[in-house]
Order: C-alpha cells, then structure tokens, then sequence
C-alpha cells in the first residue's frame, strides 16, 4: 500500500471520476443524477466525498457529512462507502473509516453512525468485527409519491 493517497474530492472532474465506484454502491444513479446529488449535498448539507487512490487510480470512496441530532449529538454520518468489488479485502475501507474518524475528532464530533443494506451481510461483518462499530437501531423509510 506504498503507493496509496487519500484526497477529498473537490472539484466536480473530481467527483466524476469517482462515479464507476460509486456506481457500483449506487447503482440506481445514472452520472447526471449521481452529480446533481452531490452537488447539492455539499452545498446544501455539508457533504464530503473522499477517495483513496492506488497507483493514481479511485479503488474506494466514502461519503460522509457532520450533523446534530438529539441522539447521538453531534456526530458524523457516512451516507457512502465503498471499495471497488475487484479491490476489496485490502483495508481500503478501513483506511477511509479511519480518515473519517479523524475528520470527526479534529472537529470536535462524538461519533461517527452509518446504515448498511439487510442484504450487504458482509459489510456488516466488517463493521462489527473489523471496525468495531456497534448495532444500536434499524432505520426505516417510507417512499412518498
């Protein structure tokens, strides 16, 4: 891992470049819509989007904003993470995990909270196991027309 850089995304050639692996996270976001959102969700919601690059290449991102809720109190919220399927398995999203727990304690954040699909049992695994985040709830949504 001699050879891998952790950036923030910052200008949207930046944040394109990231589309295929995020793609493969978000597959129901074609570019025009997967850009939109972003757009707005840094200008509107404080949403950060981070890479980590292996020899100059996006192999995983996250996403992630600071909020403010009765219950965890200030706390950072990752909306995204992941790693390239072809690119798992080599503590690419531990590193992210990481840099987002920094962020969170230079900002002076309690803790960092996330959801994870019922099917991605895998990720679920490295999230309890590997990183030691605890299952403190269930999040429901409900679509509306």
């Amino acid at each position: 891992m001699e050879n891998v850089v952790i950036r923030e995304l910052q200008t949207l050639e930046d944040i394109l470049e990231a589309y295929p692996v995020m793609r493969e996270l978000r597959t129901h976001l074609n570019e025009q819509s997967y850009l939109d959102l972003v757009k707005e969700a840094r200008e509107e919601d404080s949403y950060k989007m981070v890479a980590l690059y292996d020899q100059d290449n996006i192999v995983a991102v996250v996403g992630f904003k600071p909020m403010i809720t009765l219950y965890y109190g200030r706390f950072v919220w990752v909306c995204d993470l992941v790693t390239s399927q072809t690119m798992r398995s080599k503590g690419y999203g531990e590193k992210l995990l990481f840099y987002v727990h920094e962020w969170a304690k230079l900002n002076d954040y309690e803790c960092v909270a996330l959801s994870s699909g019922l099917q991605r049992e895998g990720a679920h695994r490295f999230y309890e196991s590997k990183m030691n985040y605890n299952k403190v709830s269930y999040v429901f949504k409900m679509d509306l027309e």
